[in-house]
């Protein structure tokens, strides 16, 4: 131990090579262990998170609607397969580019302020290529459909992490998995809608429709939403962090300790980064390069396996494989929309009750099943009646299987690992990689299916997700239950690195200080409000200091 009673680096490791990483807490912070069980979800947690959650609804809209609108558009305006694969492929690129410049908004002017970019670049984007007439403007309309998406990607799993209670945090944030999916169905059914409607004008109403939603998105996101308390607290607002944090948790929880443990998990991070300076970023320490390889490699992991590519070329493969009717096609593409969506309402409960790690080798494994048995199909070429159920059956434990665990798992692993000082950043580099793989999967989907056959292209897809298994496996570590405050910790916990620890123990050295001079927790209002600001947090003091010396093994513990 150090001194004054603090606890010494040395005591978090008692073996570096095998440091201990014991939970000793169920519920989110250090004061609802215990008999008061874990926190509950408040209905205003749902409705933040339902509002969050609609913003996914427009990325989903458009791969719904481009998949069925796709063969309309190319014999509309007499493209060439080249020219259609860079029109979906390119969604991806210019979504890079939003990816990269929504950490700049996120973190300058906060998470409501990227959500109504994100729309306003939806609506823009939507009405060009709805009136489009030359393929030029047809791009020219994708590129603010593509920085709409990257925002929205970036911004969604964070907004809903940070206001989310850690017990609940891998069921919510599966909400945004699970409204990418319900648009992709409303994608879907609008081919339904207008199914009488001849090509050259359906396409145009079907892409039109995907401006509803980003209108009420704007509307949420200024009058319904709030401003995430941690962004809040980051920026030195403490009494707006409070006024949020009190409407999302129980009325008789201490919101004070809450606020005491965000501001301290900032103070630590900040002075870590001060130490390392961009270095955090560009040469991190082993706990942030670890964050970064589990984060970053878990959001590429989750196109390479060629989901986007799948779901935008459906029709093109429900095609070869031998259902020609336009009627037929529709229904076979809402089925397999409604059945993907609902694995994802099982596994968003499943994250929280068995964890990530099984969840996410289920679903590559079944993955990996279901592509060997579409290479097998395709190899076989057979003509029998019954041949293309084969081939939907197969599509549809694909998207099953990726639903389970690949889909909402891919989002909700990079918005909880990351520690506050880089998580705007690094969820921006996770989704401009991610949106690298995508445009590369689907830009090349069926020039390169031609190329290899497609039977060659499914099986090289079955290699590639026990290869992304084999990734996980040695790098994603289980993170049910842990509070984000205790990410940097926990990694640095698994990496041995020293830095992170070095700052908690002086920040818990201080605080032994303080304490013993009579000061108390700093107030939870900065220093301002009344007398009930200030007493639950020296009140919430005392009862840190008491677990640190229970349990010297385990620090930043918070869930």
């Amino acid at each position: 131990s150090g001194a004054g009673g603090g606890v010494d680096v040395g005591d978090h490791l008692p073996n570096p090579d095998r440091p201990k990483l014991e939970q000793t807490h169920e519920g989110e912070y250090r004061d609802d262990h215990g008999e008061s069980g874990p926190v509950p979800v408040t209905s205003s947690v749902y409705l933040y998170v339902f509002c969050a959650a609609l913003n996914s609804c427009n990325l989903g809209y458009d791969i719904g609607v481009n998949t069925d609108a796709g063969m309309k558009l190319q014999n509309s305006m007499d493209l060439t397969d080249v020219e259609l694969e860079i029109f979906m492929g390119s969604l991806n690129l210019f979504a890079m580019m939003g990816a990269l410049s929504s950490n700049f908004v996120s973190d300058r002017f906060g998470r409501r302020a990227a959500f109504i970019a994100a729309a306003i670049s939806f609506i823009l984007g939507i009405i060009i290529q709805a009136t489009a007439r030359s393929y030029g403007v047809l791009m020219f309309g994708r590129v603010f459909v593509g920085l709409g998406v990257g925002f929205g990607l970036a911004i969604d799993p964070i907004y809903i992490a940070e206001i989310s209670p850690a017990s609940h945090r891998g069921r919510l944030v599966t909400w945004s998995e699970i409204a990418l999916n319900v648009g992709i169905v409303l994608g879907f059914l609008s081919g339904a809608v207008f199914y009488n409607v001849p090509e050259a004008q359906a396409w145009r109403w079907m892409f039109g429709m995907g401006a509803i939603l980003p209108t009420v998105m704007i509307f949420l996101a200024k009058c319904v939403m709030p401003e995430s308390p941690r962004w809040l607290a980051s920026k030195g607002r403490e009494v707006e962090a409070r006024q949020v944090l009190e409407k999302v948790y129980p009325s008789h929880y201490n919101v004070d300790a809450i606020l005491f443990e965000i501001k301290e998990s900032i103070q630590r991070e900040y002075a870590a980064e001060k130490a390392m300076g961009w270095d955090m970023v560009l040469f991190p320490t082993p706990a942030f390069r670890r964050m970064l390889i589990v984060g970053v490699g878990t959001a590429i992991a989750q196109q390479i396996v060629g989901i986007d590519a799948i779901q935008y070329f459906l029709v093109f493969i429900v095609d070869e494989a031998g259902i020609k009717s336009r009627g037929w096609q529709t229904v076979v593409l809402v089925g397999l929309g409604l059945l993907k969506l609902g694995c994802i309402f099982i596994a968003g409960s499943l994250f929280d009750k068995k964890g990530r790690r099984p969840l996410f080798f289920i679903s590559l494994f079944g993955m990996t099943a279901a592509l060997l048995l579409l290479s097998i199909y395709f190899f076989a070429a057979g003509e029998s009646a019954g041949a293309p159920a084969v081939a939907v059956i197969a599509l549809a434990l694909y998207l099953a299987f990726f639903s389970v665990g690949m889909g909402p798992g891919a989002w909700l692993i990079p918005s909880e690992v990351f520690s506050m000082t880089i998580r705007a950043k690094a969820m921006s580099v996770a989704t401009f990689l991610n949106r690298v793989a995508a445009t590369l999967m689907a830009s090349t989907f069926l020039s390169t299916a031609k190329a290899m056959s497609w039977a060659g292209f499914f099986l090289l897809l079955a290699f590639i997700c026990v290869l992304v298994a084999a990734f996980l496996y040695h790098f994603l570590p289980e993170t049910r239950g842990r509070s984000l405050e205790d990410m940097s910790i926990y990694f640095a916990e698994l990496t041995g690195d020293r830095s992170v620890l070095d700052a908690e123990s002086k920040l818990r050295a201080d605080a032994s200080v303080q304490a013993s001079e009579g000061g108390g927790a700093p107030p939870a209002e900065g220093g301002g409000g009344g007398g009930g600001g200030t007493e639950p947090s020296a009140g919430r003091e005392s009862n840190f200091t008491d677990v640190v010396n229970d349990d010297d093994n385990v620090v930043g513990t918070m869930a």
